[in-house]
């Protein structure tokens, strides 16, 4: 029935600093980006692969979500990355804090945690 995920939806608190956010320091490339005027809102769809997106969207004074310490609903999402070690090499370029470089003790696969302009955690995991 299900055969992959399609997209991620994330409302941010600041549009331009996370779109600047998610295409200059993420690299994300923009498929499309709508003004929605009837809602105040901006929707921007980013490619993180093929058929896989990110729909960045803006809404006036949306409240915060708790995210840490562990609350319930969406903890985290997690990127695939060749060469870890590179890919936090580009995000500390832009000034983004990473956390030390893990390992996944069931996996054995290097792993590492950031957060986006709205403390939402983003973890880079090597492939």
């Amino acid at each position: 029935m299900l055969k992959a995920i399609h997209h991620v939806a994330i409302i941010c608190s600041d549009y331009p600093r996370s779109k600047a956010f998610y295409t200059e320091v993420l690299g994300l490339s923009v498929v499309h980006e709508v003004y929605r005027a009837a809602r105040d809102s901006w929707k921007l769809d980013l490619e993180v692969s093929p058929g896989v997106q990110i729909e960045l969207f803006s809404f006036p004074s949306p409240p915060p979500r708790v995210s840490r310490p562990e609350a319930q609903g969406l903890r985290h999402i997690a990127f695939a990355v060749d060469d870890i070690d590179a890919a936090v090499a580009r995000v500390s370029s832009h000034g983004v804090a990473c956390e030390p470089i893990r390992v996944d003790e069931y996996t054995s696969k290097r792993f590492t945690f950031f957060a986006d302009p709205d403390d939402q955690p983003i973890e880079l995991y090597e492939t």
